[in-house]
């Protein structure tokens, strides 16, 4: 309705790209930063939201197209990101791409903070701007903030900890203290304490169970690590190796079968280690898969020349060649990696956390990645077809405000839900129950409410307003939104 957008009568029509184009332009060249800030406080005060612990991610979004114009160039002393390859989240690294770094909170998700950067840009490489920013948005370093392994460097941890920050973040797999904790489990059986129990997500599975004890030594900074076993991502990495293994095994047994034929094109050993190594590779299989290639020879015996055998015949000895695979499973490797399936190490320099406290900060972390998915997927946010690197920056500014918006919305819903007892809407397909509504599902049940107007040479005789199902009344009256402002009280 062109009322909601604050439009006269006609002016829905005036309506076009260029405009929207033009529009781009000057939000971009207004006060962005101030705009976001003011509109994010007011929010946070408006709702009362729990800013004590913030959660950071960063995603690709992909661009159509060569950009030579989004090389960084500014616009009135604003710079705009740079469109580069880099590593693509999507799995399209033949296109350009952004990097959005985006901060939620742990009160319902609600995006708190967003920036874009070059496509190149590496996630180790955002984290003290990041924190700097929500220290400048929120006043207070009193926040926990949380991230994934690109956190944990010491220049990152330490910037965080010396400015009286906190954070948890996942140990690095290249670190030396994830070897020491791995070959400890090897001789120690940790006295594990149960963090978190879950049903299995299908019917039969068994409960998904998170447990956790302090690791024998802090980091290299002098940082608590808890130490994280989980069940289900033990049954993943059992699955992966075994899985690395056979592929391994099933791939250089092909390759003996090639080097045993008559037609092999690999005549030397050293070719042959090289492609049995490649397979390794390749396969993953490497660490727990040993390979020996050995030389056959065999002689064959063939006439000099052509004729009828015969007592006189003369023979000429060949001695041909071939080379064997031999596979060998490093079974002591694989004991002693499978000690500590399914454990992962996180790291904190907040001493006040007990390991419990730890873990569920960190097991937030995934609710932020359903941010990026909608951002891409219901918002379609990406890819982006816009040229002017000006109007995307300007279009991802509308796109957190609405990402916003849909937060607040779901939070609500949800809150007033359980405030009311309320476990389930039928908002699916089929009238379907739904425990965790999005505001995707809310807006899809009014998508049908129409209001009709009979006119008669230009003047308004009749209007008919719609007809609210009692789901609709439902969510209006959860979410505090008066049913007059679909069905006034004195219809014209």
């Amino acid at each position: 309705m062109p009322a909601a957008l604050s439009l006269a009568d006609g002016q829905a029509a005036l309506l076009s790209d260029d405009r929207v184009g033009r529009a781009l332009d000057e939000l971009f060249d207004c006060d962005r930063g101030s705009l976001l800030t003011e509109l994010v406080l007011a929010a946070i005060k408006e709702f009362e939201v729990d800013c004590s612990q913030l959660h950071n991610d960063s995603t690709s979004i992909t661009l159509f197209g060569s950009y030579r114009q989004a090389d960084g160039r500014a616009r009135g002393g604003q710079a705009t990101a740079t469109a580069a390859r880099g590593h693509s989240k999507d799995h399209r690294g033949d296109l350009k791409q952004l990097v959005q770094v985006l901060t939620v909170t742990a009160d319902g998700a609600l995006p708190l903070a967003y920036r874009l950067a070059d496509g190149n840009t590496n996630d180790d490489q955002t984290h003290i701007d990041t924190w700097n920013g929500l220290v400048g948005l929120l006043g207070t370093t009193s926040f926990l903030y949380v991230a994934d392994c690109k956190l944990c460097s010491r220049q990152q941890m330490t910037h965080i900890h010396v400015n009286h920050g906190r954070f948890v973040t996942v140990l690095e797999r290249s670190r030396a203290e994830d070897a020491r904790l791995r070959e400890w489990m090897t001789t120690t059986v940790p006295e594990w304490v149960e963090a978190q129990r879950k049903p299995g997500k299908h019917a039969g599975d068994g409960d998904r169970v998170w447990r956790v004890c302090a690791a024998p030594f802090p980091s290299a900074e002098g940082f608590h690590i808890t130490w994280v076993h989980s069940s289900v991502k033990q049954h993943l990495d059992e699955h992966a190796r075994a899985e690395r293994i056979d592929r391994a095994r099933q791939a250089l047994g092909e390759l003996s079968a090639r080097l045993a034929g008559p037609r092999a094109r690999i005549t030397s050993l050293i070719a042959a280690e090289e492609a049995a190594n490649a397979i390794l590779a390749s396969s993953g299989g490497q660490r727990w898969v040993r390979v020996t290639i050995t030389e056959q020879a065999e002689e064959r015996y063939r006439q000099e020349k052509r004729a009828r055998p015969s007592e006189n015949t003369r023979y000429r000895k060949i001695t041909s060649t071939h080379y064997q695979v031999n596979v060998e499973i490093n079974t002591e490797q694989v004991r002693h990696d499978a000690a500590s399936d399914g454990c992962y190490p996180l790291i904190t320099n907040d001493p006040s956390l007990t390991d419990t406290q730890v873990l569920g900060a960190y097991r937030y972390q995934p609710n932020l990645e359903k941010r990026h998915y909608r951002l891409k997927s219901v918002q379609e946010a990406a890819p982006v077809t816009l040229k002017s690197p000006f109007r995307i920056e300007a279009l991802f500014c509308c796109q957190f405000i609405a990402q916003l918006i849909n937060c607040l919305i779901e939070r609500q819903l949800r809150q007033a839900m359980a405030r009311n007892q309320v476990r389930e809407l039928p908002l699916y397909h089929e009238q379907r129950a739904c425990t965790a509504p999005t505001a995707a599902r809310i807006f899809d049940q009014f998508a049908s409410a129409q209001q009709h107007t009979i006119t008669s040479n230009g003047q308004p005789i009749q209007t008919f307003h719609p007809q609210l199902t009692d789901l609709q009344n439902t969510l209006l009256r959860l979410l505090d939104v008066p049913t007059s402002a679909y069905t006034p009280s004195h219809p014209g």
